[in-house]
């Protein structure tokens, strides 16, 4: 199993954030070739001392590191890339990883 895990900054307007990322990013992030799974923070997103700097956590789910690469580099995971731009303006960390059970 493989993850994309995407950390959201604060945006300069969450309520314009959250309606574009719901309505417009998630349909075109999950047409993705590859995706099997699709999970986001549902509220407040808290470090260890309180709040943080992060707005939204989506974990997206692959089998592979090279499923990932594969899906990222199609067009529509080139769509998902551009759509950025569009609404993340405080920023987006992105983080590939493989996973396994403990």
């Amino acid at each position: 199993m493989a993850r994309l895990l995407a950390l959201y900054k604060t945006p300069k307007d969450k309520a314009a954030f959250d309606r574009y990322y719901h309505s417009t990013h998630v349909p075109i992030a999950m047409k993705v070739p590859g995706l099997t799974r699709y999970e986001i923070s549902d509220a407040t997103v808290l470090g260890p001392e309180g709040p943080s700097n992060v707005h939204l956590v989506a974990i997206l789910h692959f089998d592979s590191l090279e499923a990932i690469k594969s899906g990222l580099g199609s067009p529509e995971g080139q769509a998902t890339a551009a759509d950025l731009g569009k609404f993340a303006d405080g920023g987006v960390d992105l983080l590939l990883f493989d996973s396994k059970e403990l």
